[in-house]
Parts: structure tokens; sequence; C-alpha cells
């Protein structure tokens, strides 16, 4: 699983707001489930990084699953929603893919072990955490599949095949990216732009003619 970007400490939650409390904890889980993977995942060490019990961290969001949930509606909203906004920018100008690069790392900064609780491959199969999941996947590649057939047309491109390769290109350039990003917590959203648009225009020069 990932590197951690952040590195939450222990914290006291004695006269802690409720509020507050639950946004630790949260903040905790999707720090320990991005790092290990639901299955791995450990709901004492959740609960030892807030200060808190195990007892008080399932009185707060029930079983393991719901905790999980809970943790991943949030991310998928974000990472919707910005996607969304960044392909409603220009529709499909050669600039779109580095816009919908920059919203993602800008909306995962900060906390970016959260890109892999939304696709997590340890979920078990059937119950509500993987369907909540699969959904936030196939809105996301709906955008996708969208968005690389649109830039292929404006391209001069209407080949549906095309179309079809170069989404799960994407898919897996957006995922291999944020994986190096992780690995590297120096860089931030506007480095990793610039090098993504450096690393595209080189890519263009080896297309041949």
């Amino acid at each position: 699983m990932a590197t951690p970007s952040s590195h939450s400490s222990k914290a006291g939650t004695k006269g802690v707001p409720r509020q507050h409390r639950r946004r630790q904890m949260l903040e905790a889980a999707t720090e320990e489930f991005g790092r290990h993977g639901y299955a791995a995942a450990s709901l004492p060490a959740i609960a030892a990084r807030v200060g808190v019990t195990k007892t008080l961290l399932h009185q707060y969001f029930g079983t393991k699953e719901d905790l999980y949930v809970a943790c991943l509606v949030p991310v998928g909203d974000r990472l919707l929603d910005t996607i969304r906004a960044a392909m409603g920018e220009g529709g499909a100008a050669p600039h779109t893919p580095l816009r919908v690069l920059h919203s993602i790392f800008t909306a995962l900064e900060g906390q970016r072990e959260a890109w892999f609780v939304l696709y997590d491959t340890t979920l078990p199969p059937g119950g509500e955490a993987a369907r909540r999941a699969s959904a936030y996947w196939s809105a996301i590649d709906r955008l996708a599949a969208g968005g690389t057939a649109e830039l292929l047309r404006s391209a001069g491109s209407t080949d549906p095949l095309d179309a079809d390769a170069l989404k799960y290109v994407w898919r897996d350039l957006v995922a291999t990216l944020v994986r190096w990003w992780v690995k590297h917590p120096e860089q931030t959203p506007e480095a990793m732009t610039r090098r993504c648009a450096r690393l595209f225009a080189a890519a263009a020069t080896l297309t041949p003619e």
C-alpha cells in the first residue's frame, strides 16, 4: 500500500467537542485504510492514534465497514466534484488533462493516502463498502470515457476503439502518477502538474509522423 503523506500523532480527546473528535477519528482512519488497505487496517491502531478506545470508535461509527464508508464518501465526493469542475472549464481543450490532474493533486493534498481508500482492492466483495467504492469507480470512469472521447474528437478521431483504449491508458496513468507523487511528499500539486506537462510534451515527440 501507500507510504503516508501525513504523519498523525496520538492526540488526547478529553474535553474535545464531539465533531472535532469525530474528525480526528476520520483522519486517522483514512490514513490507516490508505496505508494498509481495508483488510489489514487495524481499528485498535486507529483508536490509539487518536487517543480513544476501540469501544468509543465503534460507538461513533459502528463496524469497520461503516468506518471505511465514512472515510470513503467524502473522498469520493471530493474527487468527483473536482474532476467535473476541471472538465467543465473549456471542454475538450488540449490542456484539459493537465487541468484534471492538477485538480486531483489539489484535492488530495494534505491527505494523499485518501486515493488508496477510494481504490482499495482488499474490500470484502458484496458488502456495502465494495458497492459504494464501485459506484465511485464507475462515475469516475464515465467522466474519463467522456473526456477522452471528446479530446480525440477535437483531434479529428472518431474511432470508438481509440476512445476506449485511451480511457484505459488515462485511468492507469492517473493511478501511476498519484502513486509516484505519494512517494515524493516534497512535490506540490503545482510542481506535479508542471512535471506532467513536461512528460506529456516529451511523449508527444515520440509520436510517429
